[in-house]
């Protein structure tokens, strides 16, 4: 039994969870619970990210889970920046990036207010200026794969605050 707060409550033995943020109620596994769909949104992160700067995937990645909100995965992502050599000075101007053009190509940043538009969709649609702008900067084939990669941080961001993950555990294989 445990005492919290003049509650008495019975510990009861339960399997092993994923890590979960502090006083939210017990989440689903989702790679466990789901696993072909977990596996499809894997497939889609590899088939996104094929081929495309993996300093501008990480870049993406990063912007999105700020705005998101998502600690779980700007965690990760930001650890993973720093693995690729990604400087600490670049890092902590992508939550404000359109102040700090300097620290960005103007392709970055076409990249990241095409991750602004695309991630707050719901906001005002993707205005033609960033959707062009992005355009200019990449082939037709490199604009979709980074299409695809923002679908799919957009999707991590919601399965990893759906599942209200922890900032600083990082369930990846071989991490």
């Amino acid at each position: 039994m445990v005492m919290t707060n003049n509650t008495t409550y019975t510990e009861i033995a339960r399997p092993a969870q994923p890590a979960q943020s502090p006083g939210t109620l017990p989440r689903i596994d989702f790679a466990k619970t789901a696993p072909k769909v977990f596996k499809a949104v894997i497939g889609l992160d590899a088939a996104a990210r094929a081929g495309l700067d993996p300093a501008l995937v990480e870049l993406i990645q990063i912007r999105a889970s700020h705005l998101n909100g998502c600690a779980y995965c700007l965690h990760m992502h930001t650890n993973d920046a720093r693995k690729a050599g990604e400087s600490e000075d670049r890092l902590h101007m992508v939550a404000v990036w359109r102040e700090a053009r300097n620290f960005f190509s103007a392709k970055e940043q076409a990249a990241l207010a095409l991750t602004d538009a695309v991630t707050r969709v719901g906001d005002a649609g993707v205005p033609d200026a960033v959707y062009a702008e992005a355009a200019g900067h990449f082939e037709e084939a490199e604009l979709a794969q980074v299409l695809a990669l923002i679908f799919t941080i957009n999707t991590w961001n919601r399965i990893a605050l759906s599942t209200a993950k922890v900032a600083g555990t990082d369930e990846r294989a071989g991490s």
